[in-house]
This record gives C-alpha cells, sequence and structure tokens, in this order.
C-alpha cells in the first residue's frame, strides 16, 4: 500500500508537456513563478483555497521544517566532525523558494558530477541573507575556503564531489551555481531568467530526463518513470497540469477497450480504466510475484459512493478459471515474502468455487473472483461484497473511452471519495504494520479543512506517437484523492523527505508460566485500570 500510494503520488506530481526539444546534456530543468506571482493572478482562487487556509500554513511550516534539517542528513558522511545540522540559516531561506520566483537547471558534465544552477529572484536584504547564511553552513559542513580573487567562489575540499560553489548577485536576482572544478551553467540560467524569450504564462514547468537524474540520485531508481515534460496554471477554478512523457521503449498496440459493464454500475464515486501496461507490469519487481500468464494489459478500477470500502478492480483474461487458478498458486509465496510485515499473520487465503477470498481482515472481506459476461473473462476483485446493479452506466462514461489512442482515463468526485477513502487506506496501513495517519496531524486537518470543497476531477493520458503519450488533467486542487491520501502520509513520515511508514516490528510476548506448572508464582488479582484522563 505504502509503494502504491507513493508512486501514485510522485507520478502525477511530475507527468507532463515539452515545448521543444530538450538539450542532450539537460538532466531537469523548472520554473516556478512563485506564490506572491500566483495570488496576484486573477485564476488562483483554486490555489488560494488549496495552499493559503490556516491548514495550509501550519502544514507548509511543518514541512519546511522537516526539510531543513534534510541537508545536514544526507550529506552527514562527508562533513567536519562535529558539525551543527544548519537548520536555523536553511529554514528562512525555503519560505523564499516558495514565495519567489526562480530557474533551476541540473546538467550532466563529462567528469561524472551534474552542475546545478539555482536562480532566485531576491530583494537585496534578502540576497544578502542568502549568502550570509549559505556560507556559514557550508563552512561549518565543510571547512570551505572563500576565493580571494574570484568574489563569491566558495571551494570545498578538493576529494569532494561536488568541490565548488559560486553565488552571483545581477539586478535582483541570484544565482547559486555549484559543480565540480569548473563551473559554466550560471550565466545561461541567468540569462533565462532576466531576458525570458517568452512571457510565462504557466505557474509551474518542469522538463526531468528521470533515468538520468535516478543515476545520480539513487532512490529515484524506485520509480520507473520516463523523460518528463510538464506545465501547470490555473483557469476555470481550476489546476490545469498537460505534459508528456517520452518513454524508454515503443508502446505495444492497443487493444480494444474490454470493460465489465455488468459489474461497473451507479452511484459511482470514482472510475478507472487503463490498457497497454502489460510491458511495464512485466518489468516491476513487486508485481512479478503475483504474475499471470498471460499478464493482463488492460485494468478498471472503481468505487461506489455507498459504502467506505467499496472498491473494486477488474481485469479482463482469456481464462479466468484458469487465472484465479494461477493466482492462488502465487499468493502463498508472495504472503510469505511479507509475513514479517503484517500485523495480523493468521491472515489466510482459501480458494473456492473460483473465488480466492481472505480470512482474518478486520473490517473487510477481501476476495478476487473468476468472472464472464458478454465482454469475455475477467479477474473481479474487491475489499466488500458488490452490491446489486441497480442503474446504468451513464452513456458519457463510453463515449470517453471512444476518443482514439486513448491509454488512461480517470474520473473522481473528488470531495466524496475523499471522505470515504481514507478508511480503507488506514485498514491497510494497519494490517500492513504501517504508521497511521494521525487525526491530529497537521496534514489530516488539512485534508478535513480542503476536502469539502474539491469538485470533480478528470484525467486523460492519450498516445502521441509510438513511445509518446500525452497528459492532461483538470482538478480543483490538481491532485485526485488517492494522491492527496498519499501526500499527506507522505509529509508525515518520520524520515521527510523519504517515506518510511513501516512501524518497529512488535516486541515478543514473554511466555507466560501455566498456572498449574511446578514452581510457578501464584497468579495476583490484576490491579484496576486507572480512570480515563477527561482530556
Amino acid at each position: 500500500m505504502n509503494r502504491f500510494l507513493t508512486i501514485s503520488f510522485c507520478a502525477v506530481m511530475t507527468v507532463a508537456a515539452a515545448k521543444a526539444a530538450p538539450p542532450p546534456d539537460l538532466m531537469a530543468r523548472m520554473h516556478f513563478i512563485g506564490a506572491d506571482r500566483i495570488s496576484a493572478d486573477t485564476n488562483s482562487a483554486a490555489f488560494t483555497n488549496f495552499f493559503c487556509s490556516a491548514e495550509a500554513q501550519a502544514l507548509r511550516a511543518q514541512t519546511l521544517n522537516k526539510l531543513s534539517h534534510f541537508p545536514y542528513t544526507w550529506f552527514k558522511s562527508r562533513m567536519a566532525a562535529g558539525a551543527s545540522d544548519g537548520a536555523d540559516q536553511l529554514r528562512p531561506l525555503l519560505d523564499d523558494l516558495l514565495k519567489s520566483e526562480w530557474f533551476l537547471e541540473i546538467r550532466a558534465r563529462t567528469n561524472g558530477v551534474p552542475e546545478t544552477a539555482l536562480a532566485i529572484r531576491l530583494n537585496t536584504a534578502r540576497a544578502e541573507l542568502w549568502s550570509k547564511n549559505l556560507a556559514a553552513v557550508l563552512q561549518n559542513w565543510t571547512g570551505l575556503r572563500i576565493s580571494q580573487d574570484r568574489p563569491g567562489v566558495w571551494w570545498l575540499k578538493k576529494h569532494e564531489a561536488p568541490n565548488l560553489f559560486q553565488f552571483n548577485r545581477s539586478d535582483d536576482w541570484v544565482v547559486i551555481d555549484c559543480g565540480q572544478d569548473n563551473l559554466s551553467l550560471g550565466s545561461g540560467i541567468l540569462a533565462m531568467a532576466a531576458k525570458p524569450a517568452i512571457p510565462e504564462t504557466n505557474w509551474l514547468t518542469a522538463d526531468l530526463d528521470w533515468p538520468r537524474l535516478a543515476q545520480w540520485f539513487v532512490p529515484l531508481k524506485n520509480f520507473d518513470f520516463p523523460v518528463i515534460e510538464m506545465q501547470v496554471n490555473g483557469r476555470d477554478g481550476n489546476l490545469w497540469v498537460d505534459g508528456k512523457l517520452t518513454l524508454a521503449q515503443p508502446l505495444p498496440p492497443l487493444e480494444k477497450w474490454r470493460m465489465p459493464t455488468n459489474l461497473i454500475h451507479q452511484p459511482l464515486a470514482s472510475f478507472t480504466a487503463v490498457r497497454g501496461i502489460g510491458p511495464w507490469l512485466a518489468r516491476q519487481n513487486w508485481a512479478r510475484r503475483y504474475e499471470i500468464q498471460p499478464p493482463p494489459d488492460q485494468f478498471f478500477i472503481w468505487a461506489l459512493s455507498q459504502m467506505p470500502f467499496q472498491t473494486f478492480a477488474a481485469t479482463p483474461v482469456s481464462d479466468a478459471a484458469t487465472a484465479i487458478v494461477q493466482l492462488d498458486t502465487k499468493l502463498p509465496a508472495a504472503f510469505d515474502a511479507r509475513s514479517s510485515e503484517l500485523l495480523l499473520p493468521s491472515m489466510t487465503t482459501v480458494l473456492t468455487n473460483n473465488e480466492i477470498s481472505w480470512r482474518g481482515m478486520p473490517f473487510a472481506a477481501p476476495f478476487v473472483q473468476a468472472w464472464h459476461e458478454p465482454a469475455g473473462d475477467f479477474l473481479f476483485g474487491g475489499f466488500f461484497p458488490n452490491t446489486p446493479r441497480s442503474q446504468p452506466l451513464p452513456p458519457e462514461l463510453f463515449e470517453q473511452l471512444n476518443t482514439p489512442d486513448l491509454v488512461y482515463y480517470h474520473w473522481e468526485a473528488t470531495a466524496e471519495r475523499l471522505d470515504k477513502l481514507p478508511q480503507l487506506t488506514q485498514l491497510l496501513l494497519l494490517i500492513t504494520q504501517h504508521k497511521q495517519l494521525e487525526a491530529n496531524s497537521a496534514s489530516y486537518k488539512w485534508l478535513k479543512h480542503v476536502g469539502p470543497t474539491l469538485g470533480a476531477a478528470v484525467t486523460k493520458v492519450t498516445q502521441t506517437g509510438s513511445n509518446e503519450l500525452s497528459f492532461q488533467r483538470k482538478a480543483p486542487g490538481g491532485l485526485t484523492a488517492i494522491e492527496l491520501i498519499a501526500l499527506a502520509n507522505w509529509l508525515e513520515a518520520p524520515n521527510f523527505p523519504g517515506c518510511d511508514l513501516r512501524l518497529p516490528p512488535p516486541s515478543p510476548r514473554p511466555k507466560r508460566p501455566l498456572h498449574n506448572q511446578p514452581g510457578a508464582p501464584a497468579k495476583t488479582a490484576p490491579a484496576a485500570p486507572a480512570p480515563a484522563s477527561p482530556h
């Protein structure tokens, strides 16, 4: 569950669309116009509602406080002995990264160490604070020396990578360049920031070569993302995210949609359809333990608005009876591989009458069934029995699936979905021994505040080339319910910006001596429980 939430959140926040072919050495390029400019935009209602409430400000402060400690944790092994974490100096700078306009570039270099440059628009007082605080932090961490003949150039120990920082000011821009031995990126990014070729209308743009970034930033290898380009802006009371994915390999031919129309019915709170994912699934280590042959190429996920646990999924298969047996043979090994993580080791699976059921899970009754209907055979699963079909699907849904080259479609009533989905995600976190989202946490309070204000969210992904996907989303908050929950859990992770939500394994209970065992101490009456606190 933790993997799914994390992948879902990260995928949506990075998907997008390019205007021109990026330079061959480009690893990342981002431009954010800053919260101050966004708030002045006439289309900023969605942004203001989402990010400017008291609950949002409390969550923002908590998140930036955590981030101010992260660089020390990341570089600790290479720091001078006794160095402090520098959080007090870094924390005020993070506020500027939210409020002010900035450009960021990362480019590959022949010496193997990427060069990174940040250009941020600051007034004189803030620019002086950045120069003072960054110099103090680097001096504390590494014992840097300041160049006497090149003002603003800070050298670190020669064997460090990177070993060179440069701090420059030009009018109301500050440029920080970081690399190995020599720097060349700062002047280019300053020219781009000071004299943009085209006036920027997007709030955020990003070009990310994810595979190349993952070679240097190792944690990114956990997510199998392609080259990504994106842009975000606000209009009509919504956040719009448009983008493009450039895949390493061509997509397989898209099969005709096979939807289980007798299983899916109203009242719907959300509906998702995806196809062409067979090759991607085959590359995922986490999916191989459950793999059936031939691997599924389409998935449908939907939720009803009647009960919290009525979330279902179906995938078309060539022979459902054979597929359910294959899956049943795979589950014990996969289950045993994760048994040490389970809070409820007594959970077991049983195959009866072409249905796999899970026993021992509280509050829910998970199942996978072999199912047949006019569109063919399916594996159908959920966490709670499906209610009888009462209303047919709306014609608009079939019209959406008739979109040429459609690969992915998602619709949801976000406010309604966000009201019920946490009960399921909290249960899954519980049984897999992961930290649940606490009701008194800043993230939970923020979700409770913004949730009722969110309307429908629609996401479409279409194939626009042999190895290219184009993406568009329209949503009041820019994120779906599952992504919002993933974001909330991530921000509350103890090791944020990491996402380790695992709880420590429970301590083994000491063996109690039998009452009639020779030498066993006599039983004493249990103490009366302490009275509950009125608070």
